[in-house]
């Protein structure tokens, strides 16, 4: 299966020039030489005149190089600064973000393990793979019964991954909606995203095809058995932004092109090729474009415009925005039960809140503040004390509860417990249950 960026290389180092700039403490790399410096410039280049997806690019790229070499550009001892400034100019030449030079002798190790095979590499990865739990980083409920889950990159490790996301499927099939957020995700193995858009696709689909210079070309197809099952028909909304790259990228590009979900956020890196990481001495990874996937639908690919959201709002938004597209939606269809709707409506409220925060003057908010409920007619009554510019709610052996507005008209979220809802009018105060829509009636102590 083709790759697309290893998930050695994090999002950042992938997509951001200067990714490689500020140095850990201990790099391991000993002070470059004009020798090193010399012969690393020279595996450089003949890695790209005998690899380069473009072939009518090869010439430009060397002639880059040797021109910026001859200048005295790459004259510095400084590991990272080198490395940095090969990438810069690589990139700016080709316009291609999966080139790169980065420094990282550990995986410069386990590349050197098994020079022969991919042996070393995948042992790395497959560390690195565990440690990661295979990318899926975090899945959870939201109000609604949505489900999230969050892909910080697409790794793969052989007769491992696949059960990871086996019980991750199992979780978004229960749902009725699901977000998938890939912000942030940088990219990594195409087996994980052929292996995640599988589920919601019919089998043996045509999903995407792989072209690298006279080869024959290689297909990607969805497969046909999966132990969790499908889950077409769910609504599917993707979170991306700047950051989201390369395989991660493919997904977005997959749900977009066949009309699996909607794109919430902003619009991609732009990274498609097909990249190898390749060992350079004396402790680099070079990331080399070989190869070029093209869409079964668009006939192209996303490198270099990126994928753009099918709604455009400001990253740190995306996840609420998708929520109240997904509550909408669940809303109105008519097979929704009048106790789901009460439902979407109740985490459609919160959400908006948080879209569009509430603030009340002091002044509003003391006028609130008293007791509630008639002596021995009743619960206990229960007090609204107003300390440190908000509303608690403060009920007999329990701990007392910040109030948050929700709406201008005196709904409040309380803290802790997003079971229950209080509003308060001045004369009552009303609590609400998410499953009740009658309230339990205080009224205000004279």
């Amino acid at each position: 299966m083709k790759r697309y960026a290893r998930s050695l290389l994090v999002a950042f180092g992938l997509l951001c020039t200067t990714a490689v700039a500020a140095p850990p403490p201990k790099s391991g790399l000993p002070t470059l030489s004009p020798k090193t410096r010399s012969a690393a410039l020279e595996a450089i280049k003949t890695e790209f005149r005998e690899r380069y997806v473009f072939p009518e690019m090869r010439p430009k790229i060397i002639e880059r190089l040797d021109r910026e070499q001859q200048a005295g550009r790459y004259d510095v001892d400084d590991s990272f600064l080198f490395a940095e400034r090969i990438t810069e100019d690589l990139r700016d030449v080709a316009h291609d973000h999966h080139l790169s030079l980065q420094v990282n002798p550990a995986a410069y190790a386990a590349a050197l393990a098994a020079p022969e095979s991919d042996a070393g590499e995948d042992a790395f990865m497959r560390k690195q793979a565990i440690r990661d739990h295979h990318g899926l980083v975090e899945m959870k409920r939201l109000s609604g019964n949505l489900r999230y889950l969050k892909i910080s990159g697409f790794e793969w490790v052989n007769d491992e991954t696949g059960a990871v996301y086996d019980d991750a499927m199992r979780f978004l099939k229960d749902g009725d909606a699901i977000i998938i957020d890939l912000r942030n995700n940088g990219g990594g193995s195409h087996a994980a995203v052929r292996y995640l858009v599988s589920h919601f696709m019919d089998g043996d689909t045509l999903e995407m095809t792989f072209l690298e210079g006279s080869k024959p070309p290689v297909q990607s197809r969805t497969l046909e058995y999966l132990p969790a099952g499908r889950l077409k028909g769910k609504p599917l909304y993707v979170l991306i932004n700047g950051f989201t790259g390369s395989a991660a990228e493919a997904f977005a590009y997959d749900v977009q092109q066949f009309k699996l979900g909607e794109l919430i956020g902003v619009k991609t890196a732009g990274a498609a090729n097909n990249n190898k990481l390749l060992p350079v001495a004396p402790g680099f990874i070079l990331s080399v474009s070989y190869g070029r996937p093209e869409h079964p639908v668009s006939h192209g690919n996303w490198e270099g415009a990126g994928v753009a959201p099918d709604v455009e709002t400001p990253s740190a938004q995306a996840f609420d925005v998708a929520q109240v597209r997904a509550l909408d939606r669940l809303s109105a269809d008519t097979k929704a039960t009048p106790e789901a709707r009460t439902e979407y409506a109740w985490a459609k409220t919160g959400v908006e809140a948080r879209l569009h925060p509430v603030a009340l003057a002091p002044s509003v908010l003391m006028a609130l503040a008293g007791r509630y409920g008639a002596p021995g007619t009743g619960p206990a009554p229960i007090e609204i004390a107003y300390r440190d510019d908000a509303l608690w709610l403060v009920r007999p052996n329990r701990p007392a509860a910040r109030l948050s507005p929700l709406t201008q008209d005196g709904l409040f979220s309380i803290e802790g417990n997003d079971i229950m809802r209080a509003r308060l009018n001045g004369k009552t105060l009303e609590l609400y249950w998410h499953d009740d829509p009658a309230p339990r009636v205080y009224p205000r102590e004279q």
